[in-house]
């Protein structure tokens, strides 16, 4: 990988990369019943790209209806409203020269019957995470243990909020894999404990995720950008790892053979020494692809950015640029900054305004 600096560009296909910083996607719980963001939330991803940053992720945007929906409030982007609402957020971040994307997910077991419209949660085994949902402090549901039928379902929600991204205008569009979601609880035995085609071993856990890439892959122009999203960690049950390093880079392997652009590696810390071994998880990545990698995790200043950027192609910053408007251009000032905390970032999942 050649490194020229944070403030270098970076290219994938045709799409260029202003410099190697970036708005990390984040859940949010900012939308009303229609599925559309507040406003707020909204001219905070503008600015972002206004104040230097590269690329500009979207909140992660549930796939459907019906079973998808995890947290209360979620965005969508499957109808006409939804899709004109986005439309002049993304020509803002275009016109200052980020790249656009849209990331989508659909939460699995880590949902309540509560707040899904069809008052259910699937995932692939019939297993509850064992923490206790954080918000309510009472155990998760046990999941209905997903039928062909319904990931046939889940497929296509997949696909149509891949068609809204397209019709907003998005530059690319990526598939959560991570963070204990239902594509990743695919992935990991920790999940997974299905005995038909779809669990077993990793080739077998990432046929679902396969079916799913292949589709959305064919409603996705070549000349968008298509990414995957990818964790050794969840959400819920966060001292668990959901890999081993030969299962980890083995599903690297498989995406590798994808027809995707790149892939996000979501980590704790982007240095951490992971799966035992003397390596941090971009460089264990790096070792069985040769796709662009973008990498976060307690990402905060200049010294930091420099590091992770080391064993990755682009830094995306969640914590960081969430609370400072003014991030990137510290960051290329050399500015002091803090290393932020989680609990100064549960302002994004409240009804404070977002500056």
């Amino acid at each position: 990988m050649k490194n020229d600096g944070l403030f270098s560009a970076f290219r994938i296909k045709n799409i260029t990369f202003k410099n190697r910083l970036g708005v990390a996607p984040m859940t949010r719980t900012s939308s009303s019943q229609d599925g559309i963001p507040r406003q707020d939330v909204l001219d905070f991803l503008v600015l972002r790209a206004k104040n230097g940053a590269a690329v500009v992720y979207t909140e992660a945007i549930v796939t459907d209806y019906e079973s998808a929906q995890g947290y209360p409030r979620q965005s969508r982007l499957t109808t006409q409203r939804q899709i004109d609402a986005w439309k002049p957020v993304v020509q803002a971040i275009k016109k200052e020269g980020a790249v656009a994307i849209m990331q989508m997910f659909h939460c699995g077991r880590v949902a309540t019957t509560e707040v899904n419209p069809a008052n259910r949660v699937i995932a692939p085994s019939p297993l509850t995470p064992r923490q206790h949902n954080p918000s309510s402090k009472a155990p998760y549901p046990v999941p209905d243990e997903i039928s062909l039928f319904d990931m046939q379902h889940v497929l296509l929600g997949f696909v149509e909020t891949a068609r809204g991204a397209v019709a907003a205008g998005f530059d690319g569009v990526e598939v959560h894999c991570a963070h204990g979601y239902l594509l990743n609880e695919f992935l990991s035995n920790y999940s997974n404990q299905r005995q038909d085609a779809y669990g077993g071993s990793v080739e077998k856990r990432f046929r679902f995720v396969h079916e799913v890439v292949q589709a959305v892959r064919e409603v996705v122009p070549q000349d968008r950008l298509f990414l995957v999203r990818i964790s050794n960690w969840g959400v819920v049950d966060m001292d668990v790892e959901l890999f081993t390093k030969t299962e980890y880079q083995e599903v690297i392997r498989l995406f590798s053979k994808e027809p995707i652009d790149a892939i996000s590696v979501s980590t704790y810390d982007y240095k951490q020494k992971a799966f035992g071994s003397d390596q941090n998880m971009a460089q264990i990545t790096r070792e069985v692809t040769t796709l662009p990698i973008l990498i976060c995790g307690k990402v905060h200043d200049r010294s930091s950015a420099e590091e992770a950027l080391r064993d990755a192609d682009l830094v995306l910053s969640a914590k960081s640029i969430l609370l400072n408007p003014q991030w990137v251009e510290d960051v290329r000032s050399g500015k002091p900054l803090p290393a932020r905390k989680s609990e100064e970032a549960n302002i994004a999942y409240t009804d404070a305004p977002l500056t």
